[in-house]
């Protein structure tokens, strides 16, 4: 029977993280999930979103915005 421990560790320097495991794990394989927390920034409301977009594509004429996205759609056939 396989068994989960969760561990609550602080990112280190380097981002790197330091886990220490009960006694008897030493030389065993164990598979380590790491759950980021959510930032902020990633929460954009669709407003926010749309905006940003509009600012991607500022002074970009509807031509010019057509042929970017053909150019997209072609490389998915190569």
């Amino acid at each position: 029977m396989r068994s989960a421990l969760q561990i609550t560790t602080t990112v280190l320097p380097g981002n790197k993280i330091e886990v220490q495991l009960p006694p008897g794990s030493e030389g065993q394989e164990v598979t380590v999930f790491v759950v980021l927390p959510i930032a902020e920034k990633q929460q954009m409301n669709i407003l926010e979103f749309i905006e940003q977009a509009r600012q991607q594509h500022a002074g970009k004429s509807v031509e010019e915005i057509d042929r970017q996205i053909q150019a997209e759609r072609d490389s998915w056939d190569s």
